[in-house]
């Protein structure tokens, strides 16, 4: 879906970082928020109040004097847009919470529809400004008596009340459907539903099912699961040889970090990187994993006849527990990373490990940090290939085809020649002290086309950076990543090479050792991206459905909203807001367009 909104001010969509709030300040402020909404008095609606758009002058004395500036200088009427957005409560509340934050401008408000994910967003219901009076003023446009008025008369009187009676239906339907979600959720959550399927379809000895026809609920987690006991998706993986090198580079020659460490390997498949740790001297590994490939993960390691160094365990590691009475580990590596980085949302799982098993004080997990990056990308062969394709198939048009193509992300290889911009970060993961709140963001973007000549920008561009260090410590923002090109020789400083022997490592290792192998700042990477030799992950593209006519020095500016889909939670929703401005010395700027996608 897309919606065009009219040009924004300079200040518009300026977002501040969610993460920079404090998770104490959030917490309370939202639970303040949802345990008083009928509990407010009279008295806090006659503190002083700041204007919605007049940042520098805008203080008054009442919430009422602060909406009629607003109406006055700005003809913004916030209790009309709410009655034409048909706001609830909470709905209400986002908005004003998503002025204060965003700042754009009331034209942007009044193109608004109440069906962009704002509407939705928890991030919304937590307060820019502490006691913000207009959080506490009742609006005209709705009161206790909605319930009244629906249940009321069969046949409305006159166009008016019908009308009404529609919005308020409507708004009931709207907070119905929300409710189903959640619960939905929650079930997903609470209870083992492709196991109650089974229990429920078991035709016992008595004989069949009366329900054998109809196929068991997928839930997110036995679907996800399922899909990786296959041989065919290992082998890509395996295959990818900038993956599988970089972790066999890490682990392969810090011996001295992984000598007589514990270490946990969260999502083993094959068990190729507890394979690489045992190799390079770990005490022990314990590599967990809750689909079939455990079974085969743990034949491979006695094949290879280490069995006294890895212990396979099958379940998911949010629910397992360490065999011989292990509570904490020394390192833990995985491979987590999925389309867009978050898809699949395994570092969820990855984060729950690092807080139950991780030794707090000198943990190390392997990788250490993902950067997310953004980029403009011309995308005419991309467009050809998934879209125009369907205007002539054999003489006929089967264009309806491609009409939800761009609300789909893309995940494919694009070419080097077709970046026309340099990347922007967009969000960067430290994994030592994010959390799962933070896998979820709003962050405003600048990018500005390098192109040669006037050129049709028809995508934006997603990949990620990923970063190896012995301490965990955050890499600073000018260490470029490592750029592998097709035919480098990646993997001989690990692996044997003209038929030598790999080096023997010592015997044993001192403290002293140790400390100067964490201590070593040595960084080892790779890159998701269209510069570097392709990986299994490709980048991930999104198609716009007006191209960007631009040039060279042309500027791109916006916000990307990323956030796990309400209907799979292994799945992502992207917003992307963006405006076009000719060059650094143009007055004007074009209409915010707005686009949704699915990254699924």
């Amino acid at each position: 879906m897309s919606i065009h909104l009219p040009a924004p001010s300079s200040a518009t969509f300026e977002a501040e970082d969610p993460d920079s709030q404090s998770e104490s300040e959030s917490s309370n402020d939202a639970d303040s928020q949802d345990n008083n909404f009928e509990g407010w008095d009279s008295d806090d609606q006659q503190r002083p109040c700041r204007s919605l758009f007049d940042v520098e002058n805008g203080l008054f004395p009442t919430a009422q004097a602060a909406l009629a500036h607003d109406r006055d200088v700005y003809g913004f009427d916030l209790d009309g847009e709410c009655a034409r957005l048909k706001l609830d409560l909470h709905s209400r509340l986002r908005l004003i919470n998503f002025i204060r934050k965003h700042r754009p401008t009331p034209k942007d408000i009044t193109n608004l529809t109440g069906a962009e994910s704002l509407f939705a967003s928890d991030e919304y219901l937590i307060p820019v400004f502490e006691d913000d009076p207009l959080l506490q003023l009742e609006s005209d446009s709705w009161s206790d008596d909605d319930d009244d008025e629906v249940d009321g008369p069969a046949s409305p009187q006159n166009l008016p009340s019908a009308m009404r009676r529609i919005q308020l239906l409507e708004r009931k339907l709207a907070d119905a459907k929300r409710d189903i979600i959640d619960y939905r959720s929650l079930v997903t959550q609470k209870l083992d539903v492709s196991r109650l399927a089974e229990i429920v379809a078991d035709p016992g000895p008595s004989g069949s099912s009366a329900h054998d026809s109809n196929p068991p609920p997928r839930d997110d987690d036995s679907h996800y699961f399922q899909s990786y006991g296959e041989n065919d998706i290992h082998a890509v993986m395996i295959q990818d040889k900038v993956r599988t090198s970089t972790y066999a580079s890490f682990i392969l020659t810090n011996p001295i970090l992984f000598r007589d460490a514990v270490v946990l390997d969260v999502g083993c498949g094959t068990g190729i990187l507890s394979l690489f740790a045992a190799k390079s001297g770990a005490k022990h590994v314990y590599a967990v994993d809750a689909s079939d490939i455990a079974e085969k993960a743990e034949a491979i390691v006695k094949a290879n006849g280490l069995e006294d160094v890895i212990t396979v365990i099958r379940g998911k590691v949010e629910e397992i527990s360490l065999p011989d009475g292990v509570t904490q580990v020394d390192i833990i590596i995985s491979e987590w990373m999925g389309y867009a980085l978050l898809y699949e949302s395994m570092l969820d799982s990855v984060l729950h490990a690092r807080d139950r098993f991780l030794r707090p004080d000198s943990g190390v997990m392997a990788p250490s940090q993902c950067r997310i990056m953004l980029a403009l990308c011309e995308g005419s062969e991309i467009l050809k290939e998934r879209v125009e394709f369907w205007n002539d198939v054999y003489g006929f048009d089967l264009s309806t085809m491609a009409k939800d193509l761009y609300g789909e992300a893309i995940v494919d290889v694009v070419g080097p020649d077709s970046m026309v911009s340099a990347p922007y970060l967009i969000k960067d993961l430290h994994l030592s002290t994010i959390t799962t709140r933070h896998l979820s963001f709003t962050s405003p973007f600048t990018l500005i086309s390098t192109t040669a000549q006037r050129t049709k920008i028809h995508a934006f561009v997603l990949y990620f950076d990923t970063f190896f260090t012995t301490t965990s410590a955050a890499v600073p923002p000018s260490t470029p990543v490592r750029l592998i090109r097709e035919g480098d020789v990646i993997l001989a400083e690990v692996w044997p090479v003209g038929g030598k022997p790999p080096p023997q490592r010592r015997a044993s290792m001192g403290e002293g050792l140790k400390l100067k192998a964490r201590e070593d700042r040595r960084v080892i990477s790779f890159s998701t991206g269209p510069t570097s030799q392709p990986t299994h992950w490709k980048q991930t593209v999104f198609l716009l459905r007006e191209p960007i006519h631009a040039e060279d020095g042309t500027i791109v500016t916006g916000t990307f909203d990323l956030r796990k889909s309400a209907d799979n939670s292994r799945e992502l929703d992207v917003e992307i807001h963006y405006s076009v401005r000719k060059n650094a010395e143009a007055d004007t700027i074009s209409e915010t367009v707005v686009q949704m996608y699915k990254v699924r």
